[in-house]
């Protein structure tokens, strides 16, 4: 096998379910190596997920207590205003975050969308956070829209292995979800990209999805790996719970295949013990979702990562947002106009 260090794009499903196959302790040695090549084992990103449109999606995602199709309890929600996302990213940056993501439970965002969430994104990254945004699918021209806007990460999950996808979702294509990142990568923004797991894969599906992320024209710069939380009255309430020493393998053979990417412990903590948590650190888990909800399900409150921080001897990582003058009438102007062209030009279009 060549060196697992190394940057590539070309892995096999034998050789990623090679790396699954090792003994735990060696897995993890190899991982833990993979990440101290590249990262400070100490450091953690911190992000916090903030809902500005919840509920309602016309998707059926098994997994989502957002669609509208299942009776989760879940109460459809309009977009938020840009002033109440601003006080909920300061509070988050009072907390510890560097990075605010915005998810909205669309299909894929209206053109009449993206000036709203573009003015989010600004004012967001005025405050000295990174910006990320989940909004579904997106055309090139909301993708360039975003850019200009100042979104620096772009969140879309391929959720599992392309052979597995259609027994999840039945609504949108595997391929929707490369076009999707490929808009994203072509307006220079970065990516946010992983799964799923735990909704009834085999270890060869879950390796099937880290193929495919690893074999992407770019690694994912972030690489959230969820554990699925099951919520009742979606199809998947009721699956069998993934196997925690699976879940690290799964963390682990992440690191070595995405050597330089964020991987990031997303869906899934709440129910995660601190120990669990612990070995997933030591498999080259260097990101977490920080704050009490992720999007409508729990997360670990701060008071509990903090503590766990403090036991583990890690420390929150320091990003240093790019720049963004926020009273620039030349830039906003710019922005401004762009947005208008990109939604005239479709409104046309239709």
């Amino acid at each position: 096998m060549p060196a697992v260090s190394a940057l590539r794009h070309d892995w096999s499903r034998e050789e990623v379910l090679a790396l699954f196959a090792l003994p735990f302790t060696e897995l993890l040695h190899r991982a833990a190596s993979v990440h101290r090549e590249h990262f400070d084992p100490a450091e953690v990103q911190v992000s916090t997920l903030l809902s500005v449109k919840t509920g309602g999606c016309p998707e059926d995602c098994g997994y989502c207590p957002q669609a509208a199709r299942y009776h989760t309890g879940v109460e459809a929600t309009k977009l938020m205003s840009t002033e109440a996302v601003v006080e909920k990213a300061k509070q988050a940056k009072a907390a510890g975050a560097s990075r605010f993501c915005m998810g909205a439970a669309w299909r894929s965002p209206k053109d009449r969308d993206i000036p709203k969430v573009a003015a989010m994104i600004r004012e967001v990254k005025a405050l000295g956070l990174e910006t990320c945004a989940t909004l579904g699918m997106l055309s090139g021209e909301q993708a360039q829209a975003l850019k200009i806007a100042g979104l620096d990460y772009y969140n879309h999950n391929l959720d599992t292995a392309p052979e597995f996808y259609g027994e999840i979702i039945h609504t949108r294509e595997f391929q929707d979800r490369l076009d999707t990142l490929s808009h994203v990568r072509d307006a220079g923004m970065k990516t946010c990209c992983g799964g799923i797991v735990g909704m009834g894969e085999s270890r060869e599906q879950r390796a099937g999805l880290l193929q495919t992320l690893a074999n992407l024209p770019a690694h994912p710069d972030s690489v959230p790996i969820n554990r699925l939380v099951q919520v009742e009255g979606t199809p998947l309430a009721g699956t069998a719970e993934l196997d925690p020493f699976e879940f690290v393998r799964t963390v682990a053979t992440a690191r070595i295949l995405m050597p330089r990417s964020m991987v990031r412990l997303s869906a899934g903590r709440e129910s995660m013990s601190d120990e669990l948590q612990a070995l997933c650190f030591a498999a080259g888990a260097n990101s977490i979702f920080h704050g009490e909800k992720l999007l409508t399900t729990g997360n670990p409150d701060v008071e509990r990562d903090q503590a766990l921080f403090a036991r583990l001897g890690l420390r929150p990582m320091h990003v240093a947002a790019a720049e963004v003058d926020a009273c620039s009438t030349t830039v906003h102007a710019s922005i401004e106009h762009t947005l208008v062209e990109v939604v005239s030009a479709h409104e046309q279009a239709a």
